[in-house]
C-alpha cells in the first residue's frame, strides 16, 4: 500500500537479482513507489517517458549505453525526474562524469537500506547527495579537472589496470592469487554478489573475457 505522497521510483540496472531485490526493498517502504523498472538505457528511456517518475536510480555500468551517457535522454524525456546513481564504481572519474552530466547524486550499492532511503528523500527535497566513502573522491575529481567542461589531457601510460577503481584492483590481485568470488568476498567483507560485479567490471576494463585470463594478465605484469 502506498500513501498519495509517495515518492515515485524508476529502477534502472541489468543486474536482474539486484534490481528485483532493490524493487522489493522499495515496495515494503509506504514511502516510495516504484513505477516502472529497466534492464538498459534504452528500455530505461521509455519507461522514463511512459511513467515519467520524479526519481531514477540508475547504475553505471550497464551494456550498450552506460549511465552516465544516458542522463541526458532522460532530460530529454523527464525533464523533471532527479536522477541518483546507484552503483559499484568507486572511481572518481565516473564520480565527476555523473555530476557534470546531471545526475543529482551517487550512491555506492554497498550502503543500507535506511540511507538509501534517506538519499531519496533528500534528493526529493533538492538536496544533492554522494556516498560518504566518495566524498573525498569528489574533492580529488575536481581539483584534477575532471569536473570541468574541459578535463586535462590524457596520460601517455595507457595501461588499462589504470582505469581499475582501488578496490577492483585489491579484487584483481585475489583472483590472480586463485580467491574463488567466496573467498574474496569473505577476505574483504563485502557480499559474494558484489564481487561478481566487480569481477565482470574488472573483465570489461582489461578487455578480458575470464579469470584465467586475468590471472595471466596479473602474472605477465609481475615479471
Amino acid at each position: 500500500m502506498t500513501s498519495a505522497a509517495a515518492i515515485r521510483v524508476l529502477v534502472v540496472d541489468d543486474h536482474t537479482l539486484f534490481r528485483r531485490g532493490l524493487i522489493s526493498l522499495l515496495a515494503g517502504d509506504a514511502r516510495f513507489q516504484v513505477v516502472a523498472e529497466a534492464g538498459d538505457a534504452n528500455e530505461a528511456h521509455q519507461r522514463a517517458a511512459q511513467t515519467q517518475p520524479d526519481v531514477i536510480l540508475l547504475d553505471n555500468h550497464m551494456p550498450g549505453v552506460t549511465g552516465v551517457d544516458a542522463l541526458a535522454g532522460f532530460r530529454a524525456v523527464a525533464p523533471q525526474a532527479r536522477v541518483l546513481m546507484l552503483t559499484v564504481s568507486e572511481d572518481e572519474r565516473d564520480l565527476a562524469a555523473a555530476l557534470r552530466g546531471g545526475a543529482r547524486g551517487y550512491l555506492l550499492k554497498t550502503m543500507d537500506s535506511e540511507m538509501l532511503a534517506a538519499a531519496i528523500q533528500q534528493t526529493m527535497a533538492g538536496v544533492s547527495v554522494v556516498s560518504p566513502e566518495m566524498t573525498s573522491k569528489l574533492v580529488s575529481a575536481f581539483q584534477a579537472g575532471y569536473g570541468t567542461a574541459s578535463p586535462p589531457p590524457p596520460a601517455v601510460d595507457t595501461d588499462p589496470i589504470h582505469s581499475l577503481s582501488p578496490r577492483e584492483r585489491e579484487i584483481l590481485a585475489l583472483i590472480a592469487k586463485g580467491a574463488s568470488n567466496k573467498e574474496v568476498a569473505r577476505d574483504l567483507n563485502i557480499a559474494e554478489a558484489t564481487v561478481k560485479i566487480h569481477v565482470q567490471h574488472i573483465l570489461r576494463k582489461l578487455n578480458l573475457s575470464s579469470r584465467v585470463q586475468a590471472a595471466v594478465y596479473m602474472a605477465g605484469r609481475s615479471r
